[in-house]
């Protein structure tokens, strides 16, 4: 009785009754992990071209397999699943509270507030989670002694301090809010075409984050991409970086409508 006393006083101040919170974050959280595990291979991929410097150094997709086994295109899907919840969770999770204080602010829920919602949640996200994708691109990229990510996330942080959990989180950010505004305005704006609008949105979203996902990547920074390689740089690898975000961001939104339905929550 008392717990459902407070829930009911939760509701009452709030508008929502606690589990509606979790539901709300979870099925969010559990869609992207459901598209982040049927495309982790390809974001290994995706970095592998994108962290060597040249197409002949690059690891493309039969030479990883030839030389590293199928294992290799799993590698860091541990953190990788972590991360798809937590980050997951908050990017899709946040956007509707963020469009709903917009509304009450600007009386409006155009697609610049729509855009602006986006780009908040994702920059939130990723400033929470930097450290489990710091974790992620250190076990893809240590393939030849690998190791458990607890393990990894202890050595990073003992050798090259806490601060180094949250190395590159400028760019992460700068992507993270440019992918989330152009994935989620463009699906919350054309979601009357029903799948074509997820299809629309993977691409709007890879042309977005494409240039800032390559810097991220490599820690560069764009300016000396731009004076070393030229504007084309910017977009290397981009087409291995749609092939990934393209059914992401399709299952991603199937599910996570679907999940919210069985939920009783509303479509996003």
């Amino acid at each position: 009785m008392a717990a459902d006393s407070s829930s009911g006083s939760f509701k009452a101040r709030w508008g929502v009754s606690p589990s509606d919170v979790v539901y709300h974050f979870g099925t969010s959280g559990m869609s992207v992990a459901a598209a982040t595990g049927v495309t982790h291979p390809l974001d290994v991929l995706k970095l592998g071209c994108k962290c060597n410097l040249s197409a002949k150094e690059g690891r493309l997709s039969m030479q990883v397999v030839k030389t590293e086994g199928l294992r290799s295109l799993y590698l860091g899907l541990t953190p990788a699943l972590t991360r798809s919840v937590l980050y997951g969770g908050l990017r899709l999770g946040l956007y509707e509270p963020s469009k709903y204080v917009c509304e009450l602010a600007f009386e409006s829920t155009n697609v610049f507030m729509k855009i602006a919602s986006g780009a908040f949640s994702g920059a939130v996200a990723t400033a929470l989670t930097n450290p489990v994708e710091v974790v992620k691109v250190r076990l893809q990229m240590n393939t030849k002694t690998p190791s458990g990510p607890i393990h990894e996330l202890q050595k990073i942080a003992s050798e090259e301090g806490v601060a180094a959990l949250w190395k590159g989180v400028g760019p992460a950010i700068a992507r993270a809010a440019a992918l989330t505004a152009s994935q989620l305005a463009t699906y919350d704006e054309s979601k009357q075409w029903s799948l074509k609008s997820c299809f629309y949105s993977s691409i709007l979203t890879n042309a977005g984050a494409d240039e800032m996902d390559f810097s991220s990547g490599r820690i560069l920074s764009a300016s000396h991409v731009l004076l070393t390689e030229g504007p084309r740089g910017l977009y290397k690898g981009g087409f291995a970086i749609f092939a990934r975000l393209g059914p992401q961001t399709t299952i991603t939104f199937i599910l996570c409508e679907k999940l919210r339905e069985l939920a009783g929550l509303k479509a996003l």
